[in-house]
């Protein structure tokens, strides 16, 4: 049978049905506290329970602008700027959902200062929760929320990507502040200050001070940027790691 042939007898129907959605767990810094953006379902299934914003992937859109669309769709956040996208993983354990089999391609999303959101889609409500209080969510999004945690704060270690939830110019302090919210694990000042410093390509000055976080009659913080490095290397180990890999 040929190519035509075969398509003309191709029935969708007799295969069971299967979709894709896109899922977000995005991630930024409010008030000292990782935060994690969720949603209140207002459609069943799981109506009124909260969740990772997301939905089905349309026919004409590919997966990336499936994610993003979702995102702005079902919170308002939209325009990101300076927003890091990243695919995750992959879902598809079977009953995952309970209309049919349903493959999710979840993202992981960190920008700084990302706006409050408001609610919009098929979504009763949107707002920034602390990771730590986000449990109890519809789908598998409990253990979706959980990769990404793990994702983010590995990424921390191996890349640059602290700097996205910075601003354009940053404090070396400032910087350790962001580690130690991700991580969930206070650092030595001294100790960091150095590991960073002695990184090529982390982080540059600026040639500038800062005009906030200096003591009471000392010298003011230097200002830095994000470098040209895409890897660090040595790498900035989480503390509760570091014995592991001695």
């Amino acid at each position: 049978m040929g190519e035509k042939e075969f398509l003309a007898s191709y029935d969708p129907g007799a295969y069971p049905a299967v979709a894709v959605t896109t899922d977000v767990v995005a991630l930024t810094i409010r008030d000292a506290r990782l935060c994690v953006l969720l949603v209140e379902r207002a459609e069943h299934p799981f109506a009124g329970r909260r969740a990772l914003p997301g939905g089905f992937v349309r026919p004409d859109e590919g997966l990336d602008a499936a994610a993003l669309r979702e995102l702005a769709e079902e919170t308002g956040v939209g325009a990101l700027e300076r927003v890091h996208l990243e695919q995750l993983k992959t879902y598809g354990n079977p009953g995952r959902d309970p209309r049919m089999r349903v493959f999710s391609v979840a993202y992981l999303a960190f920008a700084p200062s990302l706006p409050d959101p408001s609610a919009g889609g098929d979504a009763a409500g949107a707002y920034w929760v602390p990771v730590e209080e986000a449990t109890n969510l519809a789908f598998d999004h409990d253990d979706v929320l959980a990769d990404g945690l793990e994702r983010a704060r590995a990424k921390l270690e191996y890349t640059p990507l602290a700097t996205t939830f910075a601003g354009d110019e940053f404090t070396i302090s400032e910087l350790r502040q962001i580690y130690a919210v991700v991580w969930g694990e206070e650092l030595h000042a001294g100790n960091f200050h150095r590991k960073v410093l002695s990184v090529p390509g982390f982080v540059e000055s600026t040639g500038e001070t800062a005009t906030r976080g200096g003591e009471r009659g000392g010298p003011k913080p230097k200002l830095y940027r994000a470098g040209d490095a895409r890897l660090l290397h040595p790498a900035l180990l989480r503390p509760t790691r570091e014995d592991d890999v001695r």
